[in-house]
């Protein structure tokens, strides 16, 4: 028996926690606070490979041609990012500069094991399936995990609940990738954006008669959207279109597609 058959005859329950992507925000140590004045590097490659392989669909959903992917473009732009000096720039450039990052290397990620069907299918070990750990991107003399990049900084350095839909792990049930890269000029107007097109779309939010059925994000990551349900009914709220919404008193968060975000 191979390990994923033997993980499977463990039985769903004994895997829940590996199912999960619930990570504390906890800072890891590196320069990741300190901001200059500078704005957003180079992006023309990835805004290239945005623009030609990520396609979105008639259901509202974000999809990638991962067998299309040009791994040596893609791969020279993260090696791009990797000689960033990320202490000078400016707070907003930082935030989008660690998002592009987080989502380039998952589409190489992805596109380099393809095919697969889900993101949790490649790397990590029998109990923690993924590849959130493994260390793929070295800056600043430290070399990092998409964990790192997301809950050892992103998190903790910008206290910001709408880091959840600004990165993409490259599964159906997760805010859209972006079409075009982050940047720093109009980043919390592309950040609402991005939030309202979430909350908005039934994987994100649903009203029911018995009361919200929302995304797993918002139980995961409940600390990063006011800690209790009425934080979490409050943040959605403020981008439903339907009031119903921010009126709702019961929630229910049990819902996340794992199957991988392609055409």
């Amino acid at each position: 028996m191979n390990r994923r058959d033997f993980a499977l005859a463990l039985g769903a329950a004994t895997l829940v926690p590996a199912a999960a992507r619930a990570v504390t925000a906890r800072l890891i140590d590196g320069p990741w606070q300190r901001f200059g004045s500078t704005g957003d590097p180079a992006m023309g490659v990835w805004e290239g490979i945005l623009a030609q392989h990520l396609v979105m669909g008639a259901d509202g959903v974000a999809r990638v041609r991962y067998s299309a992917v040009p791994l040596p473009e893609l791969r020279q732009f993260i090696g791009a990012m990797q000689q960033v000096d990320v202490t000078t720039l400016n707070r907003d450039a930082a935030f989008a500069y660690w998002a592009n990052v987080y989502n380039a290397v998952t589409i190489a990620v992805v596109a380099e094991a393809w095919p697969v069907r889900s993101i949790r299918d490649i790397g990590g070990g029998l109990f923690s399936p993924g590849p959130w750990r493994e260390k793929r991107f070295a800056v600043m003399g430290q070399t990092l995990s998409l964990d790192d990049i997301e809950h050892g900084i992103m998190r903790p350095v910008f206290g910001d609940a709408r880091v959840h839909y600004a990165v993409n792990c490259a599964s159906i049930g997760c805010p859209n990738l972006k079409a075009t890269p982050w940047r720093a000029a109009n980043l919390s107007a592309e950040l609402d954006t991005a939030a309202r097109a979430y909350v908005n779309h039934p994987r994100g939010v649903e009203v029911t008669s018995g009361g919200l059925v929302v995304s797993s994000i918002y139980d995961w990551f409940k600390a990063d959207f006011g800690g209790t349900d009425a934080g979490v009914i409050a943040h959605l709220g403020r981008y439903a279109e339907d009031p119903a919404v921010g009126a709702a008193t019961r929630i229910r968060d049990d819902r996340y597609d794992w199957a991988v975000n392609a055409v």
